[in-house]
């Protein structure tokens, strides 16, 4: 028997009841992959407008779950973008330039 506790209640589970056989796995896997076609004929489709506002609805909400940076945060990461932007144009002309002298001594 195994235990289970749940905001202070302990329930008793029987672990071989847990366990289903490979035949009954099967079987719900079989279930479960069948297409409802009844549900789906059912279902009405929406129109055009009510999916726009559902899907704004949805966007809306995602914003404000975005963490936002502060104004001292992106100027100091704006910063650090441009200097190791500079930094990789310096590097990457030093090395054209000593190749180019390079290929001429050849």
């Amino acid at each position: 028997m195994a235990e289970v506790r749940k905001n202070k209640k302990v329930e008793k589970y029987d672990i071989t009841e847990m366990m289903d056989s490979k035949e009954t796995k099967t079987k719900k896997a079989k279930k479960t992959t069948q297409p409802k076609t009844k549900e789906k004929k059912e279902e009405k489709k929406k129109s055009l407008w009510v999916r726009f506002r559902i899907f704004c609805h949805g966007v809306a909400s995602e914003f404000r779950k975005v963490n936002w940076p502060t104004r001292y945060n992106m100027v100091k990461y704006s910063i650090a973008t441009i200097v190791f932007v500079i930094f990789l144009a310096v590097f990457f002309y030093i090395i054209d330039v000593l190749f180019a002298l390079i290929q001429s001594l050849i």
